[in-house]
């Protein structure tokens, strides 16, 4: 069995209503609307992130099972998710996601910005008229924060000098803070008088969602039968902690050579090669690995409390396979 179905047994039942109650969330009485929102949902990746709701709130809720805030709080992060990929294809002028052509290169621009506002607002008013205003908060608050973190990492990529606390700074606004709100939203939506188990499995998230983006940047410098090509960071001048390592553990000459290649010949294969190379020998990827264990135990020792059950197996499964996934 993949690892992915394993994790998700305990919930098999609950995700499969959730994917019902998602589609009706999207639709629209603009033909052209449900054509392009239909062509998303047959298009769904692992759906992580519903997954990391419904764990939370069965394993907090000590399966009393999970209610209707559950299934609207998965569904107004899914909504908000997708949202937010709709508009980094633009952003990044992409064609392609998951291997199927994006929203942009199908329909152009104009469209593909327009959907992305169209799910937003869905998602916020998912909430609005049910009343869950704990849980539009959780996910405000993600959205800005996702939003902060894309521009300061495209401020520090024009001039290159992130240290390691900016760069933890813009993996935990980009990527670790939507899993931090799945997570707390999964206890809200269960437990929303317990303040303090609301904030432990947002904190709890937050860690997963580090060493996530961790391992994602390790991805760069490992061959490319994960699908990702070598080097891409390199090329795009995203400044990613085996590197930042390695600019802080190098000569002067080093380090001016390394930025002049990420500048200015990181569309050079034998260059971007040969940076690889260099972080690789300044033992930047073992570092990287190191810290992203860190976070990876971290979170798991915020999950030692709560009593037994299938659902905080699945979700210590999910924190190993954040950091043991191959793509």
């Amino acid at each position: 069995m993949k690892i992915v179905e394993q994790i998700k047994l305990p919930i098999a039942k609950e995700m499969e209503l959730f994917e019902k109650k998602f589609r009706e969330s999207m639709s629209s009485k603009v033909a052209l609307l449900n054509r392009i929102t239909h062509y998303i949902v047959n298009r769904k990746g692992k759906q992580m992130r519903p997954m990391f709701v419904f764990l939370t709130a069965k394993m907090v809720a000590n399966s009393n099972g999970v209610n209707e805030r559950t299934y609207r709080g998965a569904s107004v992060i899914e909504l908000i998710h997708t949202a937010t990929l709709v508009h980094d294809d633009v952003v990044d002028d992409s064609n392609k996601r998951r291997g199927f052509f994006s929203i942009n290169a199908l329909w152009k621009n104009k469209i593909a910005v327009l959907v992305g506002d169209y799910l937003l607002s869905k998602g916020l008013l998912l909430s609005i008229d049910n009343n869950d205003f704990d849980l539009l908060k959780i996910i405000s608050v993600a959205v800005r924060e996702m939003s902060e973190g894309e521009l300061l990492q495209i401020e520090k990529a024009r001039r290159l000098d992130i240290t390691e606390d900016i760069y933890y700074e813009i993996i935990r606004q980009k990527t670790a803070t939507l899993i931090a709100a799945c997570c707390s939203l999964g206890a809200c939506s269960v437990v929303p008088e317990d303040k303090e188990t609301v904030e432990k499995m947002r904190k709890f998230g937050e860690l997963i969602g580090m060493a996530f983006q961790i391992k994602d940047d390790l991805f760069d410098y490992t061959d490319d039968a994960i699908g990702k090509p070598t080097g891409i960071d390199i090329k795009e001048q995203k400044m990613t902690l085996p590197l930042i390592y390695a600019l802080n553990h190098c000569s002067k000459k080093e380090k001016n050579w390394v930025i002049n290649s990420v500048k200015n010949y990181n569309k050079d294969k034998k260059r971007v090669g040969e940076v690889i190379q260099f972080v690789k020998d300044k033992n930047g990827l073992v570092y990287a690995e190191k810290m992203m264990i860190q976070f990876q135990q971290e979170a798991l020792s915020l999950i030692q409390d709560f009593p037994s059950s299938t659902y905080k197996d699945s979700l210590e499964l999910m924190v190993n396979y954040v950091i043991e996934r191959k793509k």
